[in-house]
């Protein structure tokens, strides 16, 4: 188990993101610390492997709050907080915003909070609300295989999709899991590999309201990740050589594969690597982990694909 600091300094670096950077990304490290915490009290894993993530989760944090991570408040309450929050989500929930990370810091900050039995002052608590209420009118993404984002805002989802009924969380894991073991290939781009790794982080958000007893939240937010799946089938049958549409300010053709790691995180060797360098996949490679353990724990049936894909996910 980590020590719970860990969860405060993810809400710090999340409440502070807006205010100190103007924008919204500097909060993917709070939700990463946080994710962090809970992906190693839910997995049961060695002594020795905690010892490494909790190592490199404390200095991810340390390099973006340094000596601010020393300084907790516990002021506001578990109900206060969350009703602040779920009322900023409720501006957005219904749409596609930045593939789903209005819903991810919400649902990562509620879980924290509820873990800690209450935090953080009024103005934090502000804090974390004016980053979501940022995501008001923006797009659903930047980088797309096929889309722009225009067309991925205006996207309808028909029966014709051919999505199944969800109505609780273990349906939702399996539809996402199964999904990820649907592609032949994973590119590096960010328009696919990235995306593919927040449906799992988006999907869980979800999945995390509902535990929390925010089950129209969770109803509302079904929408919007079945547009981004939507989006992410159409990639599937993409093949290199491939003449397609890349929607992209950072992403080139031709697309690259993504490279196969041979450890998963539930094992040492993966966290034998020093992922500072690559500045811990922008938080992604705890924030990955979390979300893909929590959608397997929720399924009957492992099967093998599923942790095959995600070994060419949780890699920089």
């Amino acid at each position: 188990m980590l020590n719970q600091s860990i969860l405060r300094d993810g809400l710090t670096i999340i409440a502070s993101c807006k205010q100190e950077t103007g924008d919204i990304w500097q909060a993917h490290y709070g939700a990463a610390a946080i994710g962090s915490y809970f992906f190693v009290s839910t997995n049961n894993l060695r002594q020795e492997i905690t010892e490494l993530i909790a190592s490199q989760a404390r200095a991810m944090v340390q390099k973006i709050l340094g000596v601010k991570s020393t300084q907790h408040r516990s002021d506001c309450n578990t109900h206060t907080a969350e009703a602040d929050i779920l009322e900023a989500l409720d501006k957005t929930i219904d749409e596609l915003h930045w593939v789903g990370h209005n819903v991810i810091y919400s649902a990562a900050s509620l879980l924290a909070i509820h873990e800690l039995k209450g935090w953080g002052s009024a103005g934090e608590i502000a804090g974390i609300t004016d980053l979501i209420l940022s995501f008001e009118r923006t797009i659903p993404g930047r980088s797309w295989i096929g889309f722009t984002a225009s067309e991925v805002k205006r996207m309808q989802i028909t029966d014709e999709d051919g999505f199944p009924t969800i109505s609780n969380p273990k349906e939702l894991s399996l539809l996402v899991l199964e999904q990820l073991t649907e592609f032949p290939v994973i590119y590096r781009a960010e328009s696919h590999h990235d995306l593919i790794g927040h449906m799992l982080t988006f999907s869980h958000a979800l999945n995390i309201l509902f535990d929390l007893g925010h089950v129209s939240f969770f109803e509302r937010g079904l929408l919007p990740i079945m547009k981004l799946i939507k989006v992410l089938r159409y990639s599937r049958n993409v093949k290199p050589g491939d003449s397609i549409k890349l929607v992209s300010p950072v992403d080139h053709l031709p697309l690259q594969a993504a490279v196969r790691v041979n450890a998963l995180p539930t094992e040492i060797q993966f966290w034998q690597k020093d992922y500072s360098e690559q500045d811990w996949d922008f938080g992604h490679v705890f924030k990955f982990s979390q979300s893909f353990y929590d959608h397997l724990r929720r399924v009957e049936q492992k099967k093998n694909s599923y942790s095959e894909n995600f070994r060419y996910i949780i890699t920089q």
